[in-house]
């Protein structure tokens, strides 16, 4: 397959440490020398004792210092841990950077946790302008750099409209052409949310035909799948036909929040890794991101209510839930099953947040199926965290070499605040399910590999200065259910661009982040 993305088994080639000093003039003031930490370089070599020069927005060395060169500032890390600056892959924090609040553009849930890169635009989501988005956020800095997926969703309600229908020759072609565009000027790929209305309405080829477009443009296919679990196709169909999308679209898969979600699918994970990995072997290149919680989040209308009675949007869906006919609570009924059960649901957004389904049916004397359609009459678009996973499933797939850390971060879910910092207390700390050096190369190196962002991820001369130091004994999440808005503990400074956005462990307010448009190639057609 075309532009493969190659899972890192093996340390990246890069510069030795020290390489380079002997392109260094002398004397020379430069800006940050970072001394006495324990490097973690994010090519899953082994730890190090090193130094490492910083001047402007670059990584001057690591190593020995260069003769001549002094610095405006040391930062002495003895006792700490320093790694690239974090790059989460799956994120909800668009709304955030567009923001015209600079407090919200510095989002200061991933800097917190070293994240120093975000992507954005996910599960369909993403703008179908890029380039009025990249000049939005060049325009107003965001804390951490941002990138971009295009998304099949926006460009589908943009041309189709929320209904369930195909499209018309014309409307295909129209959408093929908002993918290229979207492309050209520096998306990631095309994102796709199959499990919501109105993607869901889509078959696999106008998926398809879309996604090779992103192909023609060494974009990958990111996608939460069309079923998680047993809400619909099954997860396994559902793995297979995103598996289809990426073969015949010619570029390369990536899984979001990889999970075995729900009642019938649980312990399933073993037998998914083997299915993906059976397709690995055939040539089709997968990765996939992972949160480390046993709850996801999504709206209680995507979790509860079959896409049919949301044909035409939330008006229709707020008049099928009025009458709440026998065969549609029938099939609630089965999807709140699925779920766990009403005590599954906890909802994270509007009046009754904090409180569980089943309790608010208990308090309002209704079964917990007429409790959720007065909740969603009076607000369609709340949301929910939903307890459907087990630890098992979630170690099994945070030990395979092409699963990298993400956070989805999403309101009102402590995964926005900690995800990074949860991954590395369980996963390397305390479980250690992976060493450090892997837990650093799966949330750096490798994710800005699979995305295509050059330059970002790794620590050595020549790369971008994002940065990451972090006491590690004490790097851990804060935010819990109740409180999922807690900050999370450990990290004393982040760089970004070279600038410090936490220093001492205090947001600096700095707002040094950057678009990261995939670059353009020659060969590329674009639209005009």
């Amino acid at each position: 397959m075309r532009r493969a993305v190659r899972v890192l088994a093996a340390p990246l080639l890069l510069l030795p440490i020290g390489a380079g000093q002997d392109r260094v003039p002398a004397p020379r003031t430069i800006d940050l020398v970072i001394t006495n930490g324990q490097v973690i370089d994010g090519t899953g070599t082994p730890a190090r004792v090193a130094e490492i020069g910083v001047d402007g927005d670059r990584i001057l060395y690591i190593g020995q210092r260069p003769r001549g060169i002094t610095a405006r500032r040391t930062l002495d890390a003895a006792g700490l841990t320093v790694t690239p600056g974090f790059i989460d892959p799956h994120t909800h924090s668009g709304p955030d950077a567009r923001s015209p609040d600079a407090a919200r553009r510095q989002l200061a849930n991933h800097l917190l946790q070293g994240v120093t890169s975000i992507a954005i635009g996910n599960d369909g989501g993403g703008d179908s302008d890029i380039a009025a988005l990249f000049a939005r956020l060049t325009a107003n800095p965001t804390g951490p750099n941002v990138a971009s997926f295009t998304g099949f969703g926006e460009i589908r309600l943009k041309v189709v409209g929320n209904r369930d229908r195909a499209p018309t020759p014309a409307e295909l072609d129209t959408m093929k052409g908002h993918v290229a565009r979207a492309m050209c000027d520096g998306a990631l790929g095309l994102s796709a949310g199959l499990y919501y209305a109105p993607q869901s309405f889509a078959k696999t080829p106008e998926v398809t035909a879309l996604a090779a477009v992103a192909g023609r443009h060494n974009g990958i296919y990111e996608t939460h799948l069309r079923d998680e679990g047993s809400a619909s196709i099954g997860l396994i169909p559902a793995i297979d036909e995103a598996i289809a999308i990426a073969r015949e679209a010619k570029l390369p898969l990536h899984i979001a929040h990889i999970k075995a979600l729900g009642a019938d699918v649980q312990g399933m994970a073993p037998k998914v890794i083997a299915h993906i990995q059976t397709a690995q072997k055939s040539g089709v290149t997968i990765t996939a991101d992972q949160y480390p919680w046993e709850a996801s989040s999504t709206s209680l209308a995507a979790a509860l209510v079959p896409r049919r009675a949301q044909d035409g949007g939330a008006p229709a869906m707020v008049a099928n839930l009025k009458t709440l006919e026998p065969q549609l609570r029938k099939d609630m009924a089965e999807q709140l099953r699925i779920r766990g059960g009403a005590h599954a649901i906890l909802l994270v957004s509007g009046p009754h947040k904090g409180q569980r389904l089943d309790a608010l049916a208990a308090q309002w004397q209704l079964d917990p199926l007429d409790a959720a359609a007065r909740i969603l009459i009076a607000d369609p678009g709340t949301s929910i965290a939903s307890f459907n996973m087990t630890q098992r499933d979630i170690d099994a797939f945070a030990r395979q070499s092409w699963v990298v850390t993400s956070s989805d971060a999403t309101n009102g879910h402590p995964r926005r605040m900690g995800s990074f910092a949860r991954g590395w207390r369980m996963f390397a700390r305390e479980a250690k399910l992976m060493s450090p050096e892997r837990f650093v190369q799966r949330s750096s190196a490798q994710t800005a590999q699979i995305l295509g962002l050059p330059d970002r991820g790794i620590l050595a001369p020549g790369k971008f200065a994002d940065i990451t130091i972090v006491d590690s004994a004490n790097y851990a999440e804060r935010a819990t259910y109740d409180r999922p808005d807690e900050p999370s503990t450990g990290v004393r400074y982040v760089l970004v661009n070279g600038r410090f956005a936490v220093d001492k462990g205090q947001l600096t307010g700095t707002l040094a982040g950057r678009p990261l448009p995939k670059p353009r190639q020659p060969e590329w057609t674009c639209p005009a």
